[in-house]
């Protein structure tokens, strides 16, 4: 059991049938009145976010997210393949529960696949990813007054903004989280 007096970033515990991960929290003590916990939590399943109040007194289960590592093997149609390095057992996975950051993950990478007693809600990719530019319109000499960007095609077919001097055949590092270029490789 974990009280909401207790609640941190990254916390999950289940509720109303649910399960739900907090995302912020602020412990607030007014002046006049009880103190109670303000935050914003996030159904795992559903990715929906909430901003709720609790009582710092109010108990809830944990709820212990699994967390696999897993190889991705390819995609057919909307199904992404997934292989446990361990089992070397093959999980179908749809393509409505890998996520947006999933763009940036090619053929042959580790990812991270996530579930709850058993089913699977989600897919999370390394934090950093290296890939090769496939496509970037060459950069205007002198067309550099400040933090310049333009569009490049990714190996995996993702478009980012990556700065001017990036060229065609360049690899890369990607922030997944945020889908931005970090630094070439």
């Amino acid at each position: 059991m974990v009280l909401a007096g207790d609640f941190r970033n990254g916390i999950t515990f289940e509720m109303d049938g649910n399960v739900y991960q907090i995302i912020e929290f602020q412990h607030v003590k007014p002046g006049k009145g009880a103190a109670f916990v303000r935050t914003k939590i996030r159904n795992v399943i559903s990715g929906a976010v909430v901003e709720r109040t609790f009582n710092p007194s109010d108990k809830f289960p944990t709820a212990f997210i699994e967390k696999r590592d897993m190889q991705y093997l390819y995609s057919d149609e909307d199904l992404y393949y997934m292989m446990d390095k361990e089992t070397y057992e093959q999980t179908p996975i749809s393509k409505s529960l890998v996520g947006d950051a999933f763009k940036f993950v090619k053929e042959n990478m580790d990812v991270k696949v996530l579930s709850y007693k058993g089913n699977v809600f989600g897919v999370e990719p390394p934090n950093f990813v290296e890939l090769q530019v496939t496509q970037a319109e060459p950069g205007v000499k002198g067309d550099t007054a400040t933090n310049a960007t333009k569009t490049a095609t990714l190996e995996t077919g993702a478009v980012i903004r990556v700065p001017l001097f990036v060229n065609e055949g360049d690899m890369i590092r990607i922030d997944t989280r945020t889908g931005e270029y970090m630094e070439r490789a």
